[in-house]
């Protein structure tokens, strides 16, 4: 655990990621329980958290003592289930046959093996909404394009890196389109605006 600046800490988990992700859902389902009232703001990551402190307030003993618990042994995150169909390919996939072709599939195969995992949302980052999703099966992991897209429509879904995830709105983009969606996942007049939250569960269905 550091400081980052002179108003937040940061607390690292280590082992492989899925690990130190449930740690970082943990100890942020207990910072929600505390209830501390020195905490701003609690930004989850992959395998950290980040806590920001109101302006002027120290950390307390409570919030020090949490923060430094080992939670290797942390349970997998059981957040809300999340069912979201996909028309995979074609348009809505232009680099659904490219990502098949690369790791030996055909793109049926590249589909069921997307659609079959259980994802957990790791983390919400790049754009609002736009969830970083754990589970991809490692035979579909694939690179980021090199020159990225100058625009990606909204519920595109994607594979970047070992990563999956869906784009909430309209933007450019690096990572490998195999299909899209017609769930909204972010609506900023909604409440919350996000659909999708970090420990939140997601199943692909084919369409």
């Amino acid at each position: 655990m550091h400081w980052v600046g002179d108003r937040a800490l940061l607390r690292s988990f280590p082992g492989e990621l899925e690990r130190a992700n449930r740690a970082a859902h943990a100890c942020g389902d207990e910072l929600a329980a505390l209830e501390a009232p020195e905490v701003e703001d609690v930004v989850p990551g992959a395998r950290s958290i980040l806590v920001v402190l109101r302006p002027g307030a120290e950390p307390s003993d409570a919030l020090r003592d949490l923060l430094g618990r080992d939670r290797r042994d942390a349970a997998a995150a059981r957040g809300r289930l999340h069912e979201i169909p996909v028309r995979y390919g074609g348009a809505d996939g232009p680099d659904l046959a490219d990502v098949a072709s690369l790791h030996g599939l055909t793109e049926a195969q590249a589909i069921e093996a997307h659609a079959r995992a259980a994802y957990v949302v790791g983390f919400i980052g790049f754009s609002p909404g736009f969830p970083y999703l754990l589970g991809l099966d490692p035979a579909l992991a694939t690179p980021r394009l090199d020159t990225p897209r100058v625009r990606v429509a909204a519920g595109s879904v994607a594979i970047g890196g070992g990563y999956t995830g869906v784009y909430p709105g309209p933007t450019p983009g690096g990572w490998r389109l195999i299909g899209r969606t017609d769930v909204e996942l972010f609506d900023p007049l909604r409440d919350p605006p996000a659909l999708l939250a970090p420990g939140d569960r997601v199943r692909f269905l084919p369409r």
